[in-house]
């Protein structure tokens, strides 16, 4: 149970430090975006976090509840996860922040993935 107590507080700090990263490198964008790529991409990285908490809050003792929930949670990460590719290739990310963000989608990717599976 420890172990994945940890397991869960780790994936639940790299959603955090994602949702953050795209808040902090959407303030540099374009203002002409604000309700476009903007709203969408902050938009979809919360949801990421948001619906994991929810689905812990709700699915406890229902699994059909909490996946659900879950997968909700993954397909907004792939939802943000090609709005990073969309923003570095329109330049409003650098390479650097472009990486960081893949780096980071790719491994909340894999462990919420890999929790969806084990459901």
């Amino acid at each position: 149970m420890k172990e994945q107590n940890q397991f869960h507080n780790e994936l639940k700090k790299l959603m955090d430090e994602y949702v953050n990263k795209v808040y902090d490198y959407t303030k540099k964008f374009p203002r002409d975006e604000l309700f476009g790529v903007i709203s969408q991409f902050r938009r979809a990285s919360l949801s990421i976090i948001l619906n994991y908490i929810e689905g812990y809050a709700r699915g406890k003792n229902k699994s059909k509840v909490l996946k659900n929930f879950l997968e909700i949670s993954y397909g907004s990460l792939k939802e943000s996860k090609y709005l990073v590719y969309f923003s570095y290739k329109r330049k409003y990310l650098d390479e650097k922040e472009y990486r960081e963000l893949i780096k980071l989608s790719e491994r909340i990717g894999a462990m919420l993935w890999g929790t969806i599976k084990n459901i």
